[in-house]
């Protein structure tokens, strides 16, 4: 039965790969660009390495987008502004001012007639309406040539033509002056005129925006033919000039006419092979060199997730603006990568995910250089990413890099830097600080997936914490001893090079099941009496077996990872408790084994077989009378390799030679605990 629901789970969890291989597959294929890959690459500035390139059919070539950009530009600064005039305003001025005349004309005042002010007013009112006049100040040449829109006529007249508010006053006074000598006659004519005109012309900024966008349409995106047949570069021939343009031109023809809607299938079929064979090599990388990750679908899952996000953000960008490609903070992914797993990964999960950008990003020699090299520079830099320091210091030089290569690429392409864009530092900068987002992101990824980082595992370590706290006053001897554990193992996983703040947090909780029942172990008890005194063997083995399952539902409680539980289920192996089991030999003259040994499971990594031969160590040291430094070597030797005789570390990867630098390293730490010094002989 259980080995039918063995097979039955790794058949599930195959399947659920092939799940996963098939879904992120087709969602990159989803996110990939629908057209055809160009098969010659080629970059301003380079020399054309293919042989003599002959155009395949006849194409035309398309203008530049500096080309473009300028005639767009050219016709925005010589279109003809649109203004309309309105023509029922200018009859109610001249009724408002024949009116305001009716009402203040006094014949005992004025000694001109009334008729004849009546007339002047209305030659006046007909020579300013003649063209109009506007309140709007709009930033137009005086000479500017302008279309004056009188309900379905349309006038070319000069700028300068139509009055302005701010001139209007003293061409009111000209005309008036100009008209009569009479004072009182004038100043009358000026107020009522002032008060009777008001703006009959406005700008028309939709027709004209309208002008010019017709205008803008109707330009030529072509600017001359190749023939089928003619030469378009030679090889070793620089590619610069109307040579770039006319091989961009050739590029988007030959994805324009080559791919279509017919051979859909094939460029589908293309991309699914090329697609699968990424992640093929990462399943293949994983299943070799990282078979912990491989058979754990969560971790499987996790570097699955990231390089489809990684690809979807590109995309995304890559559609809104090319430009913009370098905002991406893709360092992000190596550096999530490492502070889960390991540097080796990371760097290979990164290489991978920029084998599928090729087919996205601009320029992807440029990209995928700069992209592989900042991404070293994220594995060999960033170290201890709990301590902030670091961070900001590595992704200060992933932005140096990433300015000094984009640097670099420029003079090569271009020979000068009289055209550097510098708003693309300006996007490293960006990225470098969207890469500092990596710390939140760590945080909610070990929320999404469960996993742990070295930021978690510094929080876990402080001894404040509540837990250890817990520790610490309902088992004051097994703190003690989870510290000096912690000691010893961290001093060991430095010298083989294995997760030393893992095994650290490892040995700290390892023993948080003996807060059950703390006076029933050793160092618990405070006086001479023993609580197993008066039970049995088997009661007593029992009660302590049992700290390893209690610590597991503590912790499970208090929400530790379940990598720190790893350490509780693993730090006494399939060990037997030899101290009961031979009392029970002693009482009853024989004993079942099964009754005294630990459920298990072995140690099935080299943080947790460190914690079962520091643990064992540590605690056997306490019963050492007038310990000394022969004594000390022999015991560690004895104990450890009574563990590997009972293959407690068959199932760890970790080698003769890395327990060879463990015991030294336990001896070492053990004198130096005891203070003790070499033996002379006397």
């Amino acid at each position: 039965m259980d080995k039918q629901l063995s097979q039955f789970t790794k058949k599930q969890a195959l399947v659920y790969k092939v799940f996963l291989f098939v879904a992120a597959t087709l969602l990159i294929i989803y996110l990939l660009p629908k057209g055809g890959q160009f098969k010659y690459d080629f970059q301003k500035g380079k020399p054309w390495m293919y042989e003599n390139l002959y155009a395949p059919f006849s194409f035309t070539i398309k203008k530049s987008e500096e080309t473009l950009e300028a005639e767009k530009q050219e016709i925005r600064k010589s279109a003809i502004p649109y203004f309309d005039y309105d023509s029922a305003a200018a009859e109610q001025t001249a009724i408002r001012f024949q009116n305001l005349l009716n009402e203040n004309y006094a014949d005992s005042i004025y000694r001109i007639p009334k008729n004849r002010l009546s007339d002047i007013g209305n030659e006046i009112l007909d020579e300013v309406n003649a063209h109009g006049f506007t309140q709007e100040i709009q930033p137009f040449d005086p000479e500017q040539l302008v279309y004056l829109k009188n309900g379905n006529q349309v006038e070319e007249i000069a700028y300068n033509q139509i009055i302005k508010s701010e001139d209007l006053k003293d061409r009111l006074e000209r005309m008036i002056h100009s008209r009569t000598s009479s004072e009182n006659g004038r100043e009358l004519l000026g107020i009522l005129l002032n008060r009777a005109l008001t703006p009959t012309v406005t700008y028309n900024s939709k027709l004209t925006e309208a002008a010019i966008a017709s205008e803008i349409e109707a330009i030529n995106p072509n600017r001359g033919i190749i023939e089928k047949g003619g030469r378009i570069i030679a090889r070793g021939e620089v590619v610069e000039g109307d040579t770039f343009q006319i091989l961009n031109s050739l590029k988007l023809e030959y994805q324009s006419q080559v791919w279509s809607k017919s051979n859909l299938v094939w460029l589908l079929v293309g991309y699914s092979m090329l697609v699968s064979l990424v992640f093929l090599m990462l399943f293949l990388f994983l299943k070799k060199y990282r078979p912990d990750i491989y058979y754990n679908n969560t971790k499987v899952t996790f570097i699955f997730f990231n390089i489809v996000l990684m690809v979807f953000l590109t995309t995304v960008v890559v559609k809104l603006d090319a430009a913009f490609v370098y905002v991406v903070p893709l360092c992000i992914l190596p550096l999530i990568i490492k502070a889960f797993f390991d540097p080796r990964l990371g760097l290979f999960v990164h290489v991978l995910t920029l084998l599928l950008l090729g087919f996205i990003v601009p320029n992807s020699y440029e990209y995928l250089f700069l992209q592989i090299i900042a991404g070293i520079v994220t594995i060999l830099t960033v170290s201890e990413l709990y301590k902030r320091a670091n961070l900001f210091i590595s992704v200060s030089q992933i932005t140096l890099v990433y300015i000094v290569g984009y640097f670099a690429f420029f003079i090569i392409q271009e020979g000068n830097i009289e055209l550097l864009e510098w708003r693309t530092f300006g996007y490293f900068i960006l990225c470098g600080l969207a890469t500092l987002f990596a710390h939140p992101l760590i945080y909610f990824y070990e929320k999404l997936f469960g996993l742990v980082s070295d930021v978690s595992l510094l929080e876990l370590s402080d001894t404040n914490s509540k837990l250890l706290k817990e520790l610490s006053n309902k088992a004051p001897g097994t703190f003690h001893h989870s510290l000096n554990v912690a000691n010893l193992s961290e001093a060991a996983a430095n010298e083989i090079g294995a997760n030393s703040m893992l095994v650290r947090v490892g040995a700290l909780y390892h023993d948080i099941g003996k807060m059950v029942n703390p006076t029933y172990f050793t160092e618990n008890q405070v006086n001479t009496i023993n609580a197993h005194s008066e039970l049995a063997p088997k009661e007593s083995s029992k009660i302590i077996i049992d700290h390893v399952i209690n610590g597991i539902e503590i912790a499970r409680k208090n929400n530790l990872p379940d990598r720190i539980i790893d350490f509780i289920r693993t730090h006494h192996g399939t060990t037997l408790v030899y101290y009961f089991y031979k009392k029970e030999k002693e009482l009853n003259g024989s004993a079942s084994p099964e009754d005294f040994t630990y459920p298990g499971p072995i140690p099935f990594s080299r943080e947790t077989a460190i914690l079962m031969m520091a643990d064992s160590v540590e605690a056997a040291s306490k019963s050492l009378k007038d310990p000394t430094s022969s004594k000390i070597d022999t015991f560690v030797e004895k104990i450890i390799d009574s563990q590997m005789e009972h293959g407690q570390f068959l199932n760890a990867d970790i080698t003769f030679k890395d327990i060879q630098i463990i015991k030294k390293v336990l001896k070492k730490k053990l004198n130096n605990i005891y203070h003790l010094r070499v033996e002379y002989p006397e």
